[in-house]
């Protein structure tokens, strides 16, 4: 029976405003919101680059190239992008802001996932080098300074919650604006003032698997990953506070639900046949399957309690997302096959707008709009600096032998 609803409820024609490039309805983003998201940072700010060596970013990136694709490869990119963006400045007298290009990330284990470790000692080494050879970090201690740290916990530095918890922030970026993928409200992790971003998604890998628009939504719940992680977290209920094993254990035989460990080669393709897609937290709240869901116009189900989202500020997610509490996850088919078809159009008609996808991706060349340029415009309504960030003539805020022993080992 359900099938047979969706089926005309996903196909129906509706009035809309726009078409996009691939002719999917649209409907434009109304107020703040999305005349933020149409905003142009150029004139608004101008940026300094420090020049590294080439072992804080390069050399690294030689060494693996599997970090130009995995999920934190935004900081390679946003340094790419500076470099020949028209906020660049080469006169650091006149930057408003300051940026330290470090690829913490790109340090990868042979199954290609980043290991933090290193992490705090390679940024606290090139902090001390920009203090040494330029004067600006120590006029502010790194306030008008912004750093990547797109890390699972930021500059928290670890993939464990309870151990990046433990850590806190590195102490010598307390003072600096973080632009991270992490982001949860009252968490230790997330510094007030911190831009948060979405993960990296592949833009090239992305668009080629892009299918008819008018292609029906006929999978109604879609879900591919983890629920349990059984590697390290053997006794089940840590991973995902147990909000992914709850997804498997209610509706694992539920036929509206297309969930399952499976990746199948139609992954892409499939959402873009869903109508819900499921971006549950795992050992972070954020994962790549929210821009994916984005993209693909795919409603996404945001469970993850207290979430702080990308550009949320600019990217209305109340209103193209359904938020569920963990602890609902067991009435997810009553709270999603409640919701109003009006109501559904209206978010997918807003998720069809192309304003929407592109502020969700990286892409080279930039494009008006993109990623990049969002993080641009976070850092754009932080000016004027006040001027309280600027220190007396040798006046120090920042503990330097602060946090682990480890730490302060030479890198």
């Amino acid at each position: 029976m359900w099938g047979f609803l969706l089926l005309a409820l996903f196909t129906a024609s509706v009035t809309v405003e726009g078409i996009d490039r691939r002719g999917a309805r649209t409907e434009r983003i109304s107020g703040s919101a999305g005349d933020v998201l149409d905003d142009n940072p150029v004139g608004k700010l101008k940026v300094y680059v420090y020049e590294l060596p080439s072992k804080y970013n390069k050399k690294i990136l030689q060494k693996d190239p599997r970090c130009l694709t995995h999920m934190f490869a935004a900081e390679i990119f946003m340094h790419q992008f500076l470099l020949t963006s028209a906020v660049r400045t080469l006169n650091p007298n006149e930057a408003d802001w300051f940026y330290t290009p470090v690829y913490s990330t790109c340090d990868l284990a042979p199954n290609g996932l980043p290991l933090p470790f290193k992490s705090p000692r390679m940024m606290r080494s090139a902090i001390q080098l920009i203090s040494a050879r330029w004067p600006y970090w120590n006029r502010t201690e790194g306030t008008d300074h912004f750093f990547l740290v797109p890390h699972d916990f930021g500059a928290c530095f670890h993939y464990q919650e309870e151990k990046a918890i433990k850590r806190g922030i590195l102490p010598l970026l307390q003072r600096s604006t973080l632009v991270q993928t992490f982001g949860q409200q009252n968490h230790v992790c997330l510094n007030d003032g911190s831009i948060t971003i979405p993960p990296y998604a592949p833009p090239e890998k992305i668009m080629s698997h892009l299918i008819p628009p008018d292609t029906p939504r006929s999978i109604f719940v879609y879900f591919r990953g983890l629920f349990y992680d059984v590697n390290n977290d053997p006794e089940g209920g840590y991973y995902a506070r147990g909000a992914r094993a709850s997804m498997w254990e209610n509706f694992k035989n539920n036929p509206l639900f297309d969930i399952s460990t499976d990746h199948p080669t139609t992954y892409y393709e499939d959402m873009q046949r869903a109508v819900f897609c499921l971006c549950p937290l795992g050992w972070a709240p954020w994962s790549p399957r929210l821009v994916e869901a984005v993209i693909f116009g795919c409603i996404p189900v945001i469970i993850a309690d207290d979430i702080v989202l990308p550009f949320a500020d600019a990217i209305p997610w109340e209103e193209i997302g359904v938020f569920v509490a963990e602890k609902d996850v067991p009435y997810l088919d009553t709270i999603l096959t409640s919701i109003p078809a009006d109501v559904v159009l209206r978010k997918q008609r807003l998720l069809a707008n192309p304003s929407m996808k592109q502020a969700m991706l990286f892409p080279q060349p930039a494009q008006s709009g993109d990623a990049f340029h969002q993080i641009l415009n976070g850092l754009a309504r932080k000016l004027p600096h006040d001027k309280r960030i600027y220190l007396k003539p040798g006046e120090k805020v920042l503990n330097w032998t602060a946090g682990p022993v480890g730490d302060r080992k030479p890198w």
